[in-house]
């Protein structure tokens, strides 16, 4: 099931699956594209933005002005088996390479005309050899398998070991790491596949290698390496700036950390397995595209040899870079007086297949249980606070496609040419008037749902939580699954307020809310938001925030910007403003569920405390 171009790919299945996207459907494609006019016209700047998502490599071609020309994407596959979640780097660059050819095809845009070039990708880990070769981490053994996706939970144990240790760089974690980072990714792999622990040569996050692949140049994002390797951006605080960027000399890495942990090898050769050179996102890397990758045998990019490739972000990072400045133009002025303390009231949530919560401060703020703080990991010479939520629309594609009535909705909502979300929609609207409730809100009251099916990344950090439904009765119809769906999106949305309220009391100042990904297009996701959360939304005039954050990296790269910054302001635009519901009846309703669903987590505690004793 797919919500209006996202792909989710968290299943339940327990054995070793490989899931939607087989090699063989390589051929199909999900592209949303403006033709462009006659070739005749002048030779036009035009930006390109990748983006590797959990299930499909997207490629997007911007103008000067930040439209998007055309996009095309491919899919990419996936292994899952219980905790551990797999990919294939060869197959992921076999897919931009298609997207890439595809997008420019499809908006008429020449590769020559392309002067600048983006990467942003899922935060996750890839092992090569010292030839660039793949190193499987999987315990099937499997060379193609040489990536361990973002989602990946195989090292809840490895990072209960890494977080005793109290080491001083995990207070920029929010106090404790997390299984989706990578440290404990490694020691896992250490502990587990030794010889291809002796094997790899780099390690390195999926963005940043796709960077390498593209430029040859190994220097890393202070993006990746910041946000998810424990690396202390701040060591650079006093020495350089973003306008004056260059290749900087990895001086923040605590050997201190990766000795304690286990990992005292990664420090060897001036930390040359992870990284001895970083740079601002956007930073023009080596001599541009390689000829090898600007036209590689049958999958070449299309593009010019040399094109300039900026340093790359993870992808939720690059949809704060494509949405965080697209400022309504009535309020332009405003903002520019002390556009400093504007962009810091402002949160940017990325909803896809997790979603992402992330502001940012001049100050450094310490936030118990949400990652950071993290300097100039999203915004140059900004501090960064992460909040986030593991599973998102994968939850609630996953409580829809568990739900007995599930197919045939599917199927009245394909006769009608319409999403199955969509249609869920449509009949929640139905319910109300049938059934007189003051507000759809209302529709919920016997209904809870503590979203943590995948543990909570934050503010409670805990990958041990569980999810939790109250109110379930023996109705196995339609109406019940819109119900389940509609008490589902209403707890992600308590899981983002719980998120802005717990950011706002330890110093930040959050009062607007910029939303992208799939799920800012459903409107009752986007509309309870507004309503639970008290705060306005501003959606991007362009939804595909990700692929416009990853363009405006090469666009920097290119030197069409003197900063990233700059550059947003000037590719980012806003759309439709979205309010919070004047009823004050709504307020009360939302307050009362929002005391349900913090209890909720509460009553777990207590019952894994009861059943702890009971087998000890």
């Amino acid at each position: 099931m797919v919500y209006e171009g996202w792909a989710p790919l968290l299943g339940n299945d327990q054995t070793t699956t490989v899931f939607r996207f087989p090699f063989s459907s390589r051929a199909s494609f999900k592209m949303t594209t403006t033709v462009a006019a006659a070739s005749s016209r002048p030779r036009r700047s035009v930006f390109l933005g990748i983006d590797v998502g959990t299930g499909s490599a997207r490629a997007g071609l911007f103008d000067e002005p930040g439209k998007l020309l055309g996009s095309a994407s491919s899919p990419i596959q996936i292994w899952k088996q219980g905790d551990c979640v797999e990919q294939s780097s060869t197959d992921i660059w076999l897919a931009i390479c298609t997207a890439v050819k595809r997008a420019l095809s499809l908006s008429n845009v020449a590769g020559e005309e392309v002067t600048g070039i983006g990467f942003a990708a899922t935060c996750s880990l890839v092992a090569v050899d010292s030839e660039g070769q793949p190193v499987s981490v999987s315990w099937s053994g499997d060379t193609r398998r040489n990536v361990i996706v973002w989602m990946d939970h195989r090292a809840i144990k490895q990072a209960e070991t890494i977080n005793s240790c109290n080491s001083p760089v995990l207070q920029y974690c929010g106090g404790s790491i997390s299984p989706e980072m990578q440290p404990p990714k490694l020691l896992w792999v250490k502990e587990n596949l030794q010889e291809s622990w002796s094997m790899t040569f780099r390690w390195m996050d999926l963005s940043d290698w796709l960077s390498y692949r593209a430029t040859g140049d190994d220097t890393r994002s202070m993006c990746t390496t910041v946000c998810k390797w424990t690396y202390l951006g701040h060591a650079h605080m006093q020495h350089v700036d973003e306008k004056s960027s260059r290749d900087m000399e990895a001086c923040g890495w605590d050997d201190d950390f990766w000795e304690e942990i286990g990992l005292r090898d990664l420090v060897d050769g001036h930390h040359s397995k992870i990284g001895r050179s970083v740079a601002f996102p956007g930073h023009p890397l080596g001599c541009g595209l390689t000829p090898d990758a600007a036209k590689a045998r049958n999958f070449e990019l299309g593009l010019l040899t040399g094109t300039p490739v900026g340093t790359s972000l993870i992808d939720a990072h690059a949809g704060g870079v494509g949405v965080m400045e697209s400022v309504p133009d009535s309020e332009e002025n405003l903002f520019s007086e002390s556009d400093d303390d504007a962009i810091c009231r402002r949160m940017v949530l990325v909803c896809g297949t997790s979603t992402c919560h992330m502001a940012v401060s001049k100050s450094k703020l310490f936030i118990p249980g949400v990652w950071g703080p993290f300097w100039s990991a999203m915004v140059p010479e900004y501090w960064l606070t992460e909040g986030g939520q593991s599973a998102t629309g994968a939850l609630l594609d996953y409580i829809v496609d568990n739900h007995v009535a599930s197919s045939h909705l599917a199927d009245r909502a394909a006769s009608q040419n319409i999403s199955l979300f969509q249609m869920l929609n449509k009949l929640l609207e139905q319910m109300m008037h049938d059934m007189d409730t003051p507000f759809i809100a209302a529709l919920t009251a016997d209904l809870h749902i503590l979203p943590d099916f995948h543990g909570n990344r934050s503010p409670i950090a805990d990958p041990k939580a569980k999810g939790m439904i109250c109110g379930l009765n023996l109705d196995s119809n339609e109406r019940q699954l819109a119900l389940q769906y509609f008490a589902t999106v209403q707890g992600l949305a308590y899981g983002t307020r719980h998120i802005i309220e717990h950011c706002n009391e330890h110093g930040h100042k959050i009062d607007t809310l910029f939303a992208s990904g799939g799920l800012s297009k459903n409107s009752l996701f986007i509309q309870e938001h507004a309503d639970i959360i008290g705060c306005r939304i501003i959606l991007p005039r362009e939804n595909e925030s990700v692929l416009l954050g990853a363009a405006i990296l090469g666009a920097v790269a290119a030197k069409k910007y003197s900063s990233l910054r700059e550059a947003m302001k000037a590719l980012n635009a806003a759309g439709q403003i979205i309010y919070p519901s004047k009823d004050p009846r709504v307020k009360k309703y939302h307050d009362a569920k929002y005391r349900i669903f913090r209890q909720l987590y509460e009553q777990q505690l207590s019952h894994r405390s009861i059943m702890a004793e009971a087998l000890s």
